[in-house]
């Protein structure tokens, strides 16, 4: 059932009976529904879970503020501390996974046990994403007015990611600010356990990266790896995420 938050601000599935004991967060550019599956199969177990949408995705409306990982933490704070009458098992995939990891560093009393998967960037000193030498050279020529915006706005096109050529507007600039946001404070605040769950194919949060990241975390961490799967584990092993869940459940 869909249900709304925040005077409008935010909207969420809602699954199963009783108190929430679940909360999913999805990735960049998808919906709560990429859950659906994890959660109905938890509802059989008598678990209730609630999917939200992010905002400027799903059903949600765009944020008021433009802004990474910790805006849409501070946008959904509210939110979870509602319908967290327990401490709850967060999950979140990909971007979602950056809000989940700001939520947990900054509210460890909502969050009993937190589950990762696809996140990207977890530690920003740990990866490199410098901009091919030519877009860099237009973008300069572009602030001195030298190029057009049409002539910056093809190079974006060829050389910004998937997502960048995308998003349009205010998206865009969440985006580049999500993707230059530093997460390892965050992540070496965590005191809750950790899980995280990576696909062996990932292209888009790396296996590697993922690893180095557990060098700044001091909390127990569980650590698994799927074979054959990509980046949209949501989709792809929901079932991996059930068992996770049904594990962080029993602790």
């Amino acid at each position: 059932m869909l249900k709304v938050f925040d005077e409008g601000r935010l909207f969420a599935e809602t699954y199963g009976e009783g108190p929430v004991r679940v909360v999913w967060l999805h990735g960049w550019a998808r919906r709560g529904e990429d859950f659906a599956a994890c959660a109905r199969a938890l509802v059989d177990e008598g678990v209730a879970s609630i999917s939200f949408d992010l905002p400027g995705f799903g059903s949600s409306p765009l944020p008021r503020e433009v802004g990474g990982a910790t805006v849409y933490a501070e946008t959904l704070l509210g939110s979870l501390r509602e319908v967290a009458r327990e401490p709850v098992v967060l999950v979140g995939h990909s971007f979602g996974g950056a809000v989940a990891v700001t939520l947990a560093a900054r509210e460890p009393a909502l969050v009993r046990h937190l589950i990762l998967t696809g996140t990207p960037r977890l530690s920003h000193s740990m990866t490199k994403n410098s901009a091919p030498l030519a877009y860099r050279t237009l973008r300069w020529a572009r602030r001195r007015g030298l190029v057009s915006e049409a002539r910056l706005e093809r190079a974006r096109q060829r050389y910004g990611s998937f997502d960048y050529r995308r998003a349009h507007g205010a998206l865009r600039e969440i985006l580049v600010a999500s993707v230059n946001e530093d997460y390892e404070a965050s992540m070496r605040a965590l005191s809750t356990p950790l899980t995280m769950i990576w696909g062996a194919n990932d292209r888009d949060a790396p296996l590697d990266v993922a690893r180095r990241s557990l060098e700044v975390v001091s909390v127990p961490v569980t650590w698994r790896t799927l074979e054959g799967v990509g980046h949209l584990t949501p989709s792809e092993a929901p079932h991996a995420l059930v068992d996770a869940v049904r594990e962080a459940l029993t602790r």
